[in-house]
């Protein structure tokens, strides 16, 4: 929990003006937000560290929240300092699961829009996120650090290697990585992004799969995300490769959870109930992929 010289810290930054009052934003699993109100409005200051081994850079991510709202995704970045930035607060309603599922031409459009446009407005070299690297680092760490999971890893990597093998080859894009519902906001206008914290160039299949598990889309809602994302209906190959993306997407979510188990402590969040929770939505996504495509090799 944000101990009350970090609360002083909030209300000693330059970005505000006059009397402030500050209040909690609930979520999130690694970072904390808080709403703070002064005379020129409301603004959310996002606490976090780099988390290296989560492949987490704050720098970065302040760059690329500034290139969104640049490209027209984001509110503006108002004030960032190590481990803090500013932002807009957007009047604007956070999306559940359900939101997602009733949006998703909307969603799927964005999406296509996000990738097309922001490689134009990043700064920089180049980054990456290739969720099977990310597999296979992740691993890396909890063996180093002795997870309670250490003996599932070589069947996890094992998986993982055979759902990279299945994906069809798509354009380079920028993606955002991580879009849960609640990265998603309606101003009642248009589609909003926030959190980006593991932004960088990829294929769309990865944020196509990811907004789908994650909102545990039905095959038809999926249908058409994808046609919406991509801009062509999936044929039989691209359709395989995206519910081996979820999969993967599934088991990265898993392994971050362990991750954290190891480095993270968040004030209500419980890591290992999250753990089992991605695990077993990990195995049901697995059992559906093996009885439409058949069992994955050992």
């Amino acid at each position: 929990m944000t101990d009350l010289a970090s609360l002083d810290h909030i209300r000693a930054l330059p970005c505000f003006h006059g009397s402030i009052e500050i209040e909690p934003l609930s979520g999130g699993l690694s970072n904390e937000n808080w709403l703070v109100t002064d005379a020129a409005g409301r603004h959310v200051v996002r606490l976090g560290r780099d988390f290296p081994f989560h492949h987490v850079d704050r720098s970065r991510e302040v760059m690329t929240a500034r290139a969104a709202h640049e490209a027209g995704f984001a509110p503006r970045v108002e004030y960032a300092e190590p481990g803090i930035m500013v932002s807009a607060f957007l009047d604007a309603k956070t999306y559940a699961p359900a939101d997602v599922r009733a949006n998703a031409a909307r969603i799927g459009q964005l999406i296509r829009d996000f990738h097309r446009t922001m490689p134009g407005h990043i700064e920089g070299p180049g980054f990456m996120f290739w969720v099977f690297h990310v597999i296979r680092d992740y691993a890396r760490t909890l063996r180093s650090g002795g997870s309670r999971m250490v003996d599932q890893l070589p069947a996890w990597l094992d998986l993982s290697d055979q759902l990279e093998a299945i994906q069809s080859p798509l354009p380079i894009i920028f993606g955002h990585n991580d879009l849960l519902p609640a990265n998603f906001l309606d101003d009642g206008h248009k589609l909003w992004l926030i959190d980006f914290e593991y932004a960088g160039f990829s294929t769309a299949m990865f944020d196509i799969a990811g907004a789908a598990s994650n909102a545990e889309m039905s095959e038809h809602e999926a249908g058409i995300l994808i046609e919406a994302a991509l801009g062509i209906r999936p044929d039989a190959a691209l359709t395989r490769s995206f519910h081996a993306m979820q999969c993967a997407s599934l088991l990265r979510e898993t392994l971050w959870s362990l991750v954290s188990e190891l480095h993270l402590e968040a004030p209500g969040v419980d890591y290992q109930a999250y753990t089992a929770e991605n695990l077993a939505r990990l195995d049901a996504a697995l059992d559906q992929y093996q009885t439409t495509y058949g069992k994955t090799s050992s």
